[in-house]
């Protein structure tokens, strides 16, 4: 097997966690994408589906692509999974919110 066979073989699937800690930080493991965020709301989509989160004064607070980690800090209030048959309509949904 060569280099570039590599890449192409089959990755085990993320695993997918959700912590917060006192309603003011949350850390998610499993992100694919940040699809849209502003301060009060993100839509993430993870290894288990779309994620909304909705709150107040909600900042980015650390991005890590490679390992599919988001940290978000502010007043949590929502944490929402949108399931596979309302994945289009949230996604479309929320990108019209944000052009």
């Amino acid at each position: 097997m060569n280099y570039y066979e590599k890449d192409s073989v089959q990755r085990v699937q993320q695993d997918h966690y959700v912590k917060i800690n006192n309603r003011k930080n949350l850390e998610i493991s499993g992100v694919k994408e940040v699809d849209s965020f502003d301060n009060e709301e993100f839509l993430l989509e993870t290894v288990m589906g779309f994620l909304i989160i909705r709150g107040q004064n909600l900042q980015l607070k650390n991005l890590d692509v490679g390992e599919g980690l988001v940290s978000i800090k502010g007043k949590i209030y929502e944490l929402s999974y949108v399931d596979e048959q309302h994945q289009e309509k949230a996604k479309g949904f929320f990108s019209k919110l944000f052009r």
